[in-house]
């Protein structure tokens, strides 16, 4: 049943990585706007698997994927990477940095790689804002090599959410954090999500974590 209020649902969905035993069936799945949801569930289990779905990355097999108004599986490879720049913030595990771009240039890639957002000097300033906010502004010029694992996924961060997108999706986003760091950045980014009304689905598998956020899916009520 389609809800008028979900920013994310999919129905049906299936999934299977060619030449792999793995497979993902989720019958029914969403989150509303606004939400800040977060997931957890065994490794392997399909977490990151579902987010590159619902990002576009990933193609159903089978199954509707809906993002807003959008029917994400409808569309094709250039429609889904344009939607997914335009409305979508993610935060990758592995951080996803170019390591021949500086930080700068890593935070600003979304504005330069289509022409689904137009690069100004308002997104340029808006840029060294969140790395001010992320605690990275002094490594701007540096290459990702020079960063440590926290600084990259700080960086990461500002990426994901520079375009002020409507959802974000972020897989293990403070896994590389200490402590300290990671209560800070997720107070920043929780804040960016209550500022602007975003909805936020994050994997993780720091269950101190949990109660910060509106509601949890637990992955293995899919298997």
């Amino acid at each position: 049943m389609i809800s008028k209020s979900a920013m994310v649902e999919t129905e049906s969905l299936k999934f299977q990585y060619p030449d792999s035993s793995f497979h993902l069936s989720i019958p029914y799945f969403a989150v509303k706007a606004g939400e800040k949801v977060a997931v957890v569930g065994p490794s392997g289990s399909g977490k990151t698997t579902l987010l590159n779905l619902l990002a576009g990355i990933l193609a159903p097999m089978e199954g509707s994927i809906k993002v807003g108004e959008t029917a994400v599986s409808d569309l094709n490879d250039a429609g889904r990477r344009d939607f997914r720049i335009r409305n979508i913030g993610f935060v990758f595990q592995d951080f996803q940095l170019l390591d021949y771009l500086s930080i700068l240039d890593n935070i600003l890639h979304p504005y330069r790689i289509s022409g689904a957002l137009k690069l100004t000097g308002e997104v340029c300033q808006r840029a060294i804002l969140l790395a001010e906010q992320m605690g990275v502004a002094g490594h701007l010029k540096k290459h990702p090599g020079e960063l440590s694992q926290g600084e990259k996924q700080r960086a990461a961060i500002c990426r994901a959410l520079l375009s002020q997108p409507k959802l974000i999706l972020a897989d293990e986003a403070t896994g590389n954090l200490d402590p300290e760091n990671k209560t800070r950045i997720l107070d920043l980014l929780f804040a960016a999500v209550d500022k602007h009304g975003t909805t936020l689905l994050a994997v993780t598998h720091d269950h101190e974590l949990l109660r910060r956020f509106d509601r949890v899916i637990d992955f293995n009520n899919f298997q």
